[in-house]
C-alpha cells in the first residue's frame, strides 16, 4: 500500500495546486463581473480599466523562472530520495520526471528573450 501512496500524493499534490489556483482566478474574475453588473445597473459608466483583463508584466519570464526552479527541485529531490522499489530499481533513478517541466521553462525563456529582441528591434 505504501508503494503506491508516496507516489500518489507526489502526483496530487501539483494537481491540487493548480485546482486552488484556478478556483482563487476564477473567484477573482466572477468578483469583478459582479462588480461591473453592479456600477452598470447604477446607471455609472464603467471605467476602461475595470474593462480589461489584468495581465502580469513580464509574466512569461516569471513563469520560465518557476518551471526551472520546479523542475530543478523535482529532479533534486527524487535525486536524494533514498530507497528502492520492490523490483529493485532505485527511486533516484526517477530524477529525470523533473525535465518535463525545467524544458519547459526553458522554453518559455527562450520565448520571452525572444519577444525582447524582437520589441527592441521593431
Amino acid at each position: 500500500m505504501e508503494f503506491i501512496a508516496i507516489p500518489f500524493f507526489l502526483t496530487l499534490a501539483p494537481v491540487l495546486i493548480l485546482f486552488l489556483t484556478f478556483r482563487y482566478r476564477a473567484g477573482q474574475t466572477r468578483e469583478r463581473y459582479q462588480t461591473m453588473l453592479q456600477l452598470a445597473d447604477k446607471g455609472v459608466e464603467l471605467p476602461t480599466a475595470l474593462l480589461v483583463e489584468p495581465r502580469l508584466a513580464y509574466s512569461e519570464r516569471r513563469r520560465a523562472l518557476v518551471l526551472i526552479g520546479g523542475g530543478l527541485g523535482l529532479s533534486a529531490m527524487f535525486f536524494a530520495l533514498p530507497g528502492h522499489f520492490e523490483n529493485g530499481q532505485a527511486v533516484s533513478g526517477l530524477w529525470g520526471f523533473g525535465l518535463l517541466p525545467l524544458m519547459t521553462g526553458l522554453g518559455y525563456l527562450a520565448s520571452w528573450w525572444l519577444n525582447q529582441r524582437e520589441g527592441a528591434r521593431g
